[in-house]
C-alpha cells in the first residue's frame, strides 16, 4: 500500500488513541462509549503505524510531504 500519511497525522493519531486509552483506564468513560472509542484507537494506532489511510485512497487524499 501506498503511504499516505504524513508526520502530523500520524502524531495527532497516536496522541488521540493514547488520551482515549488513558480516558478508559481511569474510569472517565464506560460502556459502549469506551468499546466504540477503543476500536477508533486501534484503527487509529494501526493507520499510523503503517502510515496509510484506507479512507484517504478513494479520494485521493494524501497529508505526506511529497
Amino acid at each position: 500500500m501506498k503511504k499516505n500519511m504524513g508526520t502530523a497525522d500520524r502524531l495527532i493519531r497516536t496522541i488521540l488513541a493514547i488520551v482515549v486509552g488513558l480516558l478508559y483506564f481511569l474510569d472517565v468513560i464506560s460502556g459502549t462509549t469506551a468499546l466504540i472509542l477503543g476500536i477508533l484507537a486501534v484503527v487509529f494506532l494501526l493507520t499510523s503505524l503503517v502510515s496509510t489511510c484506507p479512507l484517504y485512497m478513494p479520494f485521493g487524499l494524501s497529508t505526506r510531504k511529497r
